[in-house]
């Protein structure tokens, strides 16, 4: 049995909180913290939850609970001084996305992990995702190395509230899900990019709400990038549209269940012969609850975790060489470390 110590108490806390009362076969939650007076306490209560501490001071926190893990729900400015305050205690972390605010805390986030020896994990809840291990399944299966990778993601997103006026508010708050996503379809490591952040005329936003971007992988692999929350009308899935083209053929997903791809059977003609493969979405635990499996997994095994902040790093180093080469113009090296 793990004690786990939750920080956040605001919409995705209160899913994580309810995410480890799911699983209190393996979990005990212990402690629940917030900067909010009383708002760790509430959220308790309206669980009926019985826990060690309740409260803002995470120091205390970790004194009172000594938990083995932390469940970092904070916003992306607050997840560095979590982390690392976790960490230097010697206790495993596993926060939500993004990583961090900025590259250079993120690699401090890594240098804290390496340096106590606990493993630090982004929830990168997305990856979790049946449909997306059966299209890559059938990549493998079917089309081999690849060198053309596709995504598009069209939703005409009303939020209101601060995404309205937020800065690069398509890349920085959802294109790390799709640029993780197409690591994990390819394999390859991201190299350079080239992004234009645009905002159509009749958008609701007050900022960029619309992006085109190419990377560089490595390998030679070029992977396209196209998006916009300013898009009404035949919205994509939030998992996006997808296209991967390899010398054995090609495969498409919709974000769906629809997982199709056409082998090359014959090249004898103007264009290829080809065959129909099909896939059906592999069964696997889901969203953040399988993120906390994964992790567990590796407490348990040490085995190494999707989202382990070594890699995890690589698709946050995506969004920031993004937003550099929209702010710049040029085209932009992928910077991890």
């Amino acid at each position: 049995m793990f004690k786990a110590l939750l920080v956040g108490a605001g919409g995705m806390g209160n899913a994580w909180a309810r995410n480890l009362q799911a699983n209190s076969d393996m979990v005990n939650m212990v402690g629940w913290v917030d900067i909010r007076e009383n708002a760790a306490a509430e959220s308790a209560e309206a669980m009926k939850l019985t826990l060690q501490y309740t409260g803002t001071d995470l120091q205390k926190a970790l004194r009172v609970t000594q938990p083995d893990f932390l469940v970092d729900v904070t916003i992306p400015e607050a997840h560095r001084d979590v982390t690392i305050t976790a960490l230097n205690a010697g206790v495993h972390v596993i926060g939500e996305k993004p990583m961090a605010h900025s590259m250079q805390a993120a690699r401090e986030m890594v240098q804290a992990s390496e340096k106590s020896g606990k493993l630090y994990m982004v929830s990168q809840s997305r990856r979790y995702d049946g449909r997306l291990h059966a299209y890559k399944k059938l990549i493998v299966d079917h089309i081999g190395d690849l060198g053309i990778l596709k995504s598009d993601f069209y939703i005409g997103a009303h939020f209101g509230g601060f995404r309205d006026i937020m800065p690069h508010v398509l890349v920085l708050d959802m294109a790390i899900h799709t640029f993780d996503a197409a690591r994990f379809l390819c394999d390859r490591n991201p190299l350079n990019v080239y992004c234009e952040e645009f905002n159509p005329a009749w958008s609701w936003y007050k900022q960029d709400s619309s992006a085109t971007a190419l990377f560089e992988m490595d390998g030679g692999l070029r992977y396209t990038y196209c998006g916009s929350w300013s898009s009404e009308g035949k919205n994509t899935s939030w998992e996006s549209e997808w296209r991967a083209v390899g010398a054995a053929g090609t495969a498409l997903w919709d974000g769906g269940d629809d997982i199709v791809a056409d082998r090359v059977t014959s090249s004898n003609g103007f264009t290829s012969s080809t065959a129909a493969e099909t896939a059906q979405p592999i069964q696997i635990k889901g969203g953040i609850n399988g993120s906390l499996h994964d992790f567990l997994n590796a407490l348990q095994t040490g085995s190494v975790p999707m989202g382990e902040c070594h890699d995890n790093i690589k698709s946050l180093a995506m969004v920031f060489a993004a937003i550099e080469s929209a702010s710049t113009g040029r085209r932009t090296p992928v910077t991890v470390w």
